[in-house]
Parts: structure tokens; sequence; C-alpha cells
């Protein structure tokens, strides 16, 4: 029998965020092979259109408005910080 895996509301925002990378941006079917922390940029995981692209899902799949001023690497630039950032939106996942 498995093992069932509870993850608390940061851990599952992460792992969808790392899935929808995995699948849609790196077309992967083995998954996001990077730490939540490497960033989008430096390591080549993400470009400028594929931010735009991380947007749309953020507002679609969160229920997050994401303005403007939102879209700076402190908030889009890995796994951790644009987890830290949907959960900064959406109180009901702290």
């Amino acid at each position: 029998m498995r093992e069932r895996i509870i993850l608390n509301p940061m851990e599952k925002i992460a792992a969808v965020i790392r899935d929808y990378i995995a699948q849609n941006i790196l077309f992967s079917a083995k998954g996001y092979p990077y730490a939540d922390e490497a960033s989008f940029l430096d390591e080549g995981i993400v470009d400028s259109m594929n931010v735009l692209e991380l947007v749309t899902f953020v507002e679609e799949r969160f229920g997050v408005k994401v303005d403007q001023q939102d879209i700076v690497p402190d908030n889009f630039d890995s796994v951790r910080t644009l987890a830290d950032y949907i959960r900064r939106k959406r109180p009901d996942t702290a």
C-alpha cells in the first residue's frame, strides 16, 4: 500500500508550479529537475516569453490578479519566490 503524503499549502503550490513548468515550459516527462530556489533566469529555465506564460498560469490556476509592477525577479524568478508570491496574494493558502 502506498503511504499517503500530506503536503502543507505552500508545498502544494510549489508542486503545482513545478509540474506546470516541467510539462509546459521544459516539455519534460521526467519532472522538474531543479531545486525550488534555482533562478529561472540564471539557469535558463524561463525566458521573457515564458514569464508572460507564468503570469497567465498564476492568474488562471490560483485566481491571483498579477499587477504589472509585481512581475519582477523577487516574485517570478524561482519556484520558491513564485510560491511565496502566490501565498502572499492568497492569504487562504497560508
